[in-house]
């Protein structure tokens, strides 16, 4: 009978060393050591109980990102994902249920409400996490960094997806404008981070589509969003870095421009009713490192034996060969804990 165990999983990672070369091999769409886990988060809950801490410290606390470098050392992960500034597009309040519409919060609508919006710079927030943090990373493991949004999800944050569409048609310059000035604040987020030692890769995190299609048209997003993602890459690999893409949504029409024109190293982010993580990787292999893909709605409905079973099947189609399992999105509480322990189960017994 499989152990799908919390317990179980302690038990066998209490010797596992973490080694941050084998995602640096999956990125580089060559075969780990080992099967290799990825997820762009956790929740709090879940990283406070495979801590073993009895809660999670005040959030965004030097407690609070120490818990969860041991929850990812517990749960066999060769890294640690953090975002390391309170820099943020400050909009309208919105309202905090679990899911919200892509026009609520936006403050600029026209020339008018741009020249008054006041712009900040990331070097004002930056407060040395990762210089307090290094010394609490186990040996091999480094950290992943993600910023506050990407190009696309800010410059909707601060304008509205509805006031955006008109936008492009009565003002494209203004556009522009928005666009460039979120850009260029993404940018200086990651050249101030990215040449640390303890960090080994960066994620630029920017939701571009819906299930069918990408939210602006191919033409307007290689025009606005997709140079500043060229430029953030560019700074990555500057460093010797690799960088990695989170976007959700049908992105068949630009998968082009995300490997051959901006260079991003791993794409992650997967869901079953637009293409299942396997036929992606069919897809892909040899083109882009293909990183998790474990459709959320699979891990939540399934059974733990089923879960177990689908991210086995997929390691030996894979051979992990550019591929690190974990869930197409993350891990956000309403996720049976159960189940994602089944997922992470299949990687760290197989053989």
């Amino acid at each position: 009978m499989r152990d799908y165990s919390l317990e179980n999983i302690l038990k066998i990672t209490s010797g596992r060393k973490p080694d941050f070369n084998n995602i640096l091999a999956v990125l580089d769409k060559k075969t780990p050591s080992r099967p290799t886990l990825f997820e762009f988060f956790l929740n709090d809950t879940l990283e406070a109980k495979i801590a073993q801490w009895d809660k999670m410290p005040i959030r965004n606390s030097d407690e609070y990102f120490r818990c969860k470098i041991k929850a990812c050392a517990n749960a066999g992960y060769d890294y640690t994902n953090l975002w390391v500034s309170e820099f943020e597009f400050k909009a309208n309040d919105i309202h905090t249920k679990a899911s919200k519409s892509a026009n609520d919060g936006s403050i600029i609508f026209d020339r008018e409400s741009f020249e008054a919006y006041q712009w900040e710079s990331p070097s004002d927030y930056y407060n040395g996490l990762l210089d307090r943090l290094e010394s609490s990373l186990p040996d091999g493991m480094k950290f992943t960094v993600f910023g506050p949004g990407g190009v696309l999800e800010n410059t909707l944050k601060l304008v509205g997806f509805d006031n955006l569409c008109y936008m492009l048609a009565d003002d494209p310059e203004l556009v522009k404008i928005i666009v460039d000035n979120v850009g260029q604040r993404l940018l200086e987020y990651y050249e101030q981070i990215v040449n640390y030692d303890c960090v080994g890769a960066i994620i630029s995190n920017d939701d571009w589509g819906f299930n069918t299609q990408t939210m602006m048209s191919t033409d307007d997003m290689r025009k606005y969003i997709f140079p500043w993602h060229k430029k953030i890459v560019e700074v990555a690999h500057a460093a010797g870095k690799p960088a990695i893409l989170h976007s959700c949504g049908k992105l068949h029409n630009v998968y082009d421009d995300i490997i051959s024109d901006m260079k991003f190293d791993g794409k992650h982010s997967y869901e079953d009713n637009i293409q299942p993580v396997e036929d992606a990787y069919d897809m892909l292999k040899g083109k882009i490192a293909v990183l998790g893909g474990i459709d959320m709605d699979f891990v939540c409905r399934k059974s733990q034996d089923e879960i177990f079973d689908r991210c086995t099947a997929i390691l030996k189609k894979t051979n992990c060969e550019g591929y690190a399992l974990g869930t197409g999105n993350s891990v956000p509480e309403y996720l049976p804990d159960e189940n994602y322990f089944a997922m992470i189960s299949s990687v760290l017994t197989y053989s």
